[in-house]
């Protein structure tokens, strides 16, 4: 084979290989934990159904708003569904969206499928988990007319992306532990969001307490149990919600 040839085989093989490894990597996502996929079941007051996304139905006392939440990058949607489950069975709508490689960078437009699916709901909301947390805020600066509020778990917007002038209702809610998105790298963003903008700190929170998929790489010990930290994430999202 002639250098050529070679050439022209490498230019062709190179990237089909990049792009294997790449989806091999994408789509080995972390989670879901025991405990995500029981709540995958539907209770006496929760209908789960799974398809394009993981939908949450109240069965009593159903409100007019719902939830969609996007994961963080690489983890299993699934992994999410525990606060699910208990968001609906509050009343609120709650909707889990999988994201294209499991990183939602690649889908931050996703929910409005969703909001034209259940045109019977009136108010939206959209929480997102650090990169999930990142394009939920983004979907909502660009439908400020469709979303009611954004909840930011472990998460702040691009640098790009200012809300101080909009009056969306957000809410910043944050572990004081995280090793993969600190404290200093919330506050830092601050400025992009409202004065009006909810922050809640989670003593002995990190990252991966934020769902249940295990421990993620890089990110620090808690300092609390996962139920605990998500008793928190839980009151924080539903204060906003019911706000």
């Amino acid at each position: 084979m002639n250098k050529k040839k070679v050439f022209i085989w490498t230019i062709i093989i190179l990237p089909m290989l990049a792009l294997v490894g790449f989806s091999i990597w994408a789509y080995t996502p972390l989670g879901p934990m025991e405990e995500a996929l029981a709540a995958l079941e539907t209770s006496s007051d929760v209908v789960v159904e799974q398809g394009d996304w993981i939908v949450f139905s109240p069965v009593n006392n159903k409100k007019n708003t719902a939830l969609i939440i996007y994961p963080g990058g690489r983890v299993d949607p699934r992994s999410y569904a525990p606060a699910a489950h208990e968001i609906a069975a509050m009343g609120i709508q709650t909707i889990i969206v999988p994201m294209p490689f499991n990183l939602a960078v690649f889908g931050s437009e996703k929910a409005v499928e969703v909001i034209e699916q259940f045109p019977d709901i009136d108010h939206w909301f959209i929480a997102g988990h650090s990169l999930g947390g990142s394009m939920a805020a983004r979907f909502a600066l660009n439908h400020l007319e469709d979303v009611d509020g954004l909840v930011l778990w472990a998460a702040y917007p691009a640098s790009g992306d200012d809300f101080k002038n909009t009056n969306l209702e957000t809410a910043s809610i944050f572990g004081k532990l995280d090793g993969l998105v600190s404290a200093e790298d919330i506050q830092s963003a601050r400025s992009l969001l409202p004065d009006s903008n909810s922050e809640t700190m989670i003593e002995g929170g990190n990252h991966s307490q934020f769902g249940w998929y295990g421990d993620q790489p890089g990110d620090n010990p808690a300092g609390i149990s996962r139920e605990v930290q998500q008793s928190h994430v839980l009151d924080a999202t539903l204060q906003i919600l019911n706000e």
